[in-house]
């Protein structure tokens, strides 16, 4: 699982194994280590209860909770990402998109694509 953290916008992208273990055992989680110890950990959870997403930060681990029939959906069907606009108060919203994660056009030599979904538009040779 990727992580890309800007402003507030949270963007998970998940490969084809966590998406699958995400629809079938209901969590997929993954650690960013740092020197002295400490980790930022970050966990995706399909609950029964509840149609909206929700996330939450406690001790150093973020967790987002998606509704299992949108997991069923998303894992299932070509629907490439869920996405939520959380309310932060004040007028402000924290922005979910949770993908799955399509390997790049250009191959990269360090990075392991073997696990990623194909990316929609390699037959048009560009993005």
């Amino acid at each position: 699982m990727k992580i890309r953290i800007r402003d507030n916008s949270i963007r998970l992208r998940l490969v084809r194994a966590e998406v699958e273990n995400l629809h079938a055992a209901g969590q997929v989680s993954a650690d960013t280590r740092f020197p002295g110890g400490d980790a930022f950990s970050y966990r995706v959870e399909s609950r029964a209860e509840g149609d909206q997403l929700e996330a939450s930060f406690d001790k150093n681990t973020m967790l987002v909770q998606i509704p299992r029939a949108a997991v069923a959906d998303w894992a299932t069907t070509e629907q490439v990402s869920i996405k939520a606009d959380l309310p932060l108060g004040d007028g402000e919203f924290l922005q979910l998109l949770i993908e799955k994660d399509f390997a790049c056009l250009a191959p990269r030599d360090d990075e392991d694509e073997s696990d990623m979904y194909p990316h929609p538009g390699a037959d048009e040779g560009a993005c």
